[in-house]
């Protein structure tokens, strides 16, 4: 069963193409140098406009990490919403975990940055629209609602995810290999039977 929303899916959330420019450049220089090292004018510099064209597309560097947050999230929804919609829960499980190990593949450099620089963290935790689908998600994916124990599952899930992708021991793992020992381990960890994946 979906949920009702309130507020629009994130990919529905219009950006013109100098606001994507702007995100674009954003991610590059805070994957390498984190929110706090990141400058308007640094993301002004890689855009090559001026950092008063930046402000017209966004007012703050606080409203650039929310819209690259929501545009992060927004690759998630629809497998969070197909889990939703499955009718067997160890199946609406696997979806999601393959696609949030696809996701945390294919974006090996923003997925650390969101999980762990600090700003980001805060704003996620103060962003309501951001609480509520990660409640969803890992509701779809734990087959939990609520609770310590589901909250602390899912930080050790989604944690073990995002270091494993970027950490040195496994940095010259093909994309392949990198897929199949992740699977391999989340399934362990959320007690799902073998793949045949």
């Amino acid at each position: 069963m979906t949920p009702a929303r309130s507020e629009p899916r994130f990919s529905a959330i219009p950006r013109t193409a100098a606001q994507t420019r702007v995100l674009d450049a954003a991610i590059s220089l805070i994957a390498e140098h984190g929110v706090s090292g990141t400058s308007l004018q640094m993301i002004a510099d890689a855009v090559g406009v001026t950092k008063a064209a930046v402000y017209r597309q966004f007012k703050t560097k606080e409203e650039i990490v929310i819209a690259i947050t929501e545009r992060e999230m927004s690759r998630l929804e629809d497998a969070v919403e197909a889990a939703e919609a499955e009718g067997h829960p160890v199946r609406a499980r696997e979806v999601l975990l393959n696609r949030m190990i696809d996701q945390a593949i294919e974006r090996r450099g923003v997925v650390s940055v969101l999980q762990f620089d600090p700003v980001i963290i805060r704003l996620q935790a103060e962003h309501e629209p951001f609480q509520r689908f990660i409640e969803r998600l890992y509701a779809a994916l734990l087959g939990t609602e609520s609770g310590v124990e589901a909250r602390f599952h899912a930080a050790m899930l989604s944690s073990a995810i995002s270091v494993a992708v970027m950490h040195p021991l496994i940095a010259d793992f093909d994309a392949d290999t990198l897929r199949d020992q992740l699977t391999l381990m989340a399934r362990r960890m959320l007690d799902l039977p073998e793949s045949t994946r």
